[in-house]
């Protein structure tokens, strides 16, 4: 390893000043992931020309292949969490046997969960009411499915990145991404001819370059604090395990969510047809969009905990906790009003072809209620995160599940379907439960750190 003075300087950041850790790190990841949602969106405004038809093909795969992309943040969130306690309890040689044992166990998975959903794929389309979309979404979700390997390792290695700090570059392997996945879209998708199919292999030559490139950075420069090398592995039990305690729930907690999102994806389905599914494809893409400043700081915001976990400093872990809770609302308040009343523009991003063009009022009636999404969601984002942070992964998935796949499906059922508000019902029971959960998570955390710093007293 390299030793230089961005390694020292990352180093120092997350070891230190908790308000100032959480600025740095969160912008840089902010960035990271709006280019990120940018490529991710790219998908669906080029494949939204094609008609309704291939954008609900896109949206019936999304929460499925949203299982794959939580694979790899699964396994990068539970490296993230042990590698920064690590180097907050300054124990190099464990954070780099992590960082080995994280590497091997994304290459296992990414061979085994192909396996599972390649050939569920139809049934699955089927069970969640595609219809005529069933075929296009077959031929995107094939080739999605079908090279896991790069987009689990992409999750991973930027999660090797992020833990030490060098947030920057994760950033900028995100942006090769993106603008090569936003270059390659309409080339392969019209002129090429390819349609959906084209989307789907623009996405996996982006991933793949930018695994290529992280690679070259952590391999070949060998210029990162981590030291990834087989010399550095030592095969221990106890790592899988703590790389499980968190990786386990994160990866549930993000099926979780595609199962939920396949349930609402089912009820609109009832409530109003396949383009009603269309509809809420476009309107989650731009909500996911917004959302992207509060992930940024709940990503930081894992790291800062895990240090200062480590360092068993829990006046910093609790002060970290509140400030970028405020920091959320403040952000939060900024986007609701902006989506809200900026929200029929928004949608003409989806309604640019005469086939899409009667999607935009409706798209624009979704974004004025998921908006609101994100003034309930911080408290218990960064709530969620301090626990993972900690290596405490199964409460935040216990939080998680009461609240989408408890809470939000039967308020949306309730309201959308029992009551018989349809559309406007369903999304109005997903934001309630948001904000229901967001409390409960909130207070446990809370009850939770004032336990930490009584046991620290009191011994």
């Amino acid at each position: 390893m390299a030793n230089n003075n961005r390694t020292d300087e990352n180093i120092e950041l997350i070891r230190g000043d908790p308000k100032r850790a959480i600025r740095k790190l969160s912008v840089p990841t902010m960035m990271s992931m709006l280019i990120l949602m940018i490529y991710n969106l790219a998908d669906s405004l080029w494949v939204a020309g094609l008609g309704a038809e291939a954008l609900a093909a896109v949206g019936f795969i999304t929460p499925v292949f949203f299982i794959i992309i939580n694979v790899g943040n699964g396994i990068g969130a539970g490296a993230n969490s042990l590698i920064a306690r690590a180097i907050g309890a300054e124990n190099k040689e464990l954070a780099d046997n992590a960082a080995v044992h994280t590497l091997l166990l994304s290459i296992i998975l990414s061979i085994i969960v192909p396996m599972i959903l390649i050939p569920f794929m139809e049934p699955l389309l089927n069970i969640m009411g595609a219809g005529s979309s069933t075929q296009l979404g077959i031929e995107y979700g094939t080739i999605m499915f079908g090279f896991t390997f790069f987009f689990v390792l992409s999750g991973v290695l930027q999660s090797l990145l992020r833990a030490e700090g060098d947030v920057k570059r994760a950033m900028n392997a995100t942006i090769v991404t993106s603008v090569l996945n936003i270059i390659l879209d309409p080339i392969f998708i019209y002129p090429m001819g390819w349609g959906v199919s084209g989307a789907a292999w623009a996405t996996v030559l982006s991933v793949a370059v930018s695994c290529v490139i992280m690679g070259w950075w952590i391999w070949g420069k060998k210029d990162t604090y981590l030291t990834v090398t087989r010399k550095a592995f030592e095969y221990k039990n106890y790592i899988l395990k703590e790389i499980a305690v968190v990786a386990i729930p994160n990866m549930t907690e993000g099926i979780t969510f595609s199962v939920m999102i396949i349930f609402i994806n089912m009820m609109l389905t009832i409530a109003a047809g396949t383009t009603a599914v269309a509809v809420y494809t476009s309107a989650a893409r731009i909500n996911q969009l917004a959302m992207i400043p509060l992930m940024g700081i709940g990503t930081a915001m894992l790291t800062v905990a895990g240090a200062a976990f480590g360092q068993r400093d829990y006046d910093k872990l609790e002060e970290a906790h509140s400030y970028s809770i405020k920091f959320g609302y403040m952000i939060s308040i900024v986007l609701i009003f902006i989506m809200f009343f900026g929200s029929d523009y928004i949608a003409l991003l989806f309604a640019y072809s005469d086939q899409s063009a009667s999607l935009a009022p409706m798209i624009s009636s979704v974004l004025k209620i998921l908006c609101f999404f994100l003034l309930a969601i911080p408290a218990g984002m960064m709530s969620a995160m301090v626990f993972q942070g900690v290596g405490k992964g199964f409460t935040s998935l216990a939080i998680t599940v009461f609240r989408a796949l408890i809470i939000e499906l039967l308020l949306a059922y309730f309201l959308g379907l029992v009551l018989g508000f349809g559309e406007a019902g369903i999304y109005s029971g997903m934001v309630l439960a948001a904000a229901i959960g967001s409390v409960i998570a909130y207070i446990w955390c809370k009850l939770y750190i004032r336990g930490l710093k009584k046991n620290s007293n009191d011994s």
